[in-house]
């Protein structure tokens, strides 16, 4: 059975969303560059640690995230975000506005995802309908999706966005910012109405991969996923900017990534930690199932 271009069309939007949201938690890039003399500010890092701690704690926490992506990516533009995420276990509830991928024939998203599986709610109006056999909600398993497609680069991005995305929580992102060489206290701030410590630091992979450990907030398993995830993203490096409130708990980020293709740039606010993430994924009866149709994907080359 040959797959029609109508659902070779329906596919690459699908694809395109999920890649799409699978930058969300990354930032700003190129090859970032240090201070001539990194200075470790020790006070500092000792505040971030317990913010560590006590976000790794909490679980999860309700965002609100603005992403702005280069047109070398191709889908430049900026693109809103809000919702709920959850750490343990790694849950993600969002609705997607912006600069969303050509064919999804609409103004915002809804995502779930959970287990590293992406459900993608497509609109009623929505022509991306006609090809999901009158279902509303698109499936896609990361890890067998990516390794069924047997595209390369599919394969590289989705496994990065798996191992890296729902790993770059706020938790994880302290983590980062502990890895820092040159993390700095800036001071008091407001930020979003709430009275914050401001902190800030810049990660290139060269240092993640020099890194020997001390002080670590992650474990040797931890870290070396991250790594490995980070590598297969592709990232070249970060540069955070975080805010803590008295609670402990970082309350705005501005986080950037570096990748080859360009800079993407995120600036988020987090709210309601500890509150729990209740996520509830789509029955079969609501999906279509993209894996299945990633089976066929030798097909689609040949046109139909």
């Amino acid at each position: 059975m040959r797959v029609s271009a109508y659902r070779k069309k329906t596919i690459g939007a699908a694809l395109a969303a999920v890649l799409l949201v699978g930058g969300a938690t990354a930032c700003e890039g190129g090859e970032i560059a240090l201070s001539p003399r990194p200075v470790v500010d020790g006070a500092a890092t000792e505040a971030l640690a317990a913010a560590y701690k006590k976000t790794s704690a909490a679980k999860s926490a309700k965002f609100r995230m603005t992403m702005t992506m280069p047109a070398s990516l191709g889908a430049g533009g900026t693109v809103e975000m809000s919702g709920v995420q959850g750490w343990d276990p790694q849950v993600m509830d969002v609705t997607v506005k912006g600069a969303l991928p050509r064919g999804a024939g609409a103004e915002s998203l809804r995502m779930i995802m959970s287990n590293n599986v992406v459900f993608m709610e497509v609109p009623k109006d929505s022509p991306m309908t006609g090809g999901l056999e009158g279902k509303h909600w698109m499936k896609l398993d990361l890890d067998a999706g990516a390794q069924a497609s047997g595209d390369a680069e599919a394969l590289k991005k989705l496994s990065g966005m798996s191992g890296v995305d729902q790993k770059q929580d706020p938790a994880k992102q302290l983590a980062l910012l502990l890895s820092s060489p040159n993390v700095k206290h800036l001071g008091a701030e407001k930020v979003d109405g709430v009275d914050a410590e401001r902190y800030k630091g810049t990660l290139t992979l060269t240092e993640m991969l020099a890194a020997d450990g001390s002080g670590k907030a992650l474990s040797d398993a931890e870290r070396a996923q991250l790594v490995d995830a980070t590598r297969k993203a592709g990232i070249t490096g970060y540069d955070m900017d975080v805010w803590v409130d008295k609670d402990g708990h970082p309350v705005h980020m501005k986080v950037g990534i570096g990748t080859p293709q360009g800079t993407l740039k995120m600036d988020a606010s987090y709210s309601d930690y500890g509150t729990g993430a209740t996520v509830r994924t789509p029955s079969e009866n609501e999906t279509f199932d993209l894996f299945a149709m990633f089976k066929q994907l030798g097909e689609l080359g040949a046109g139909a």
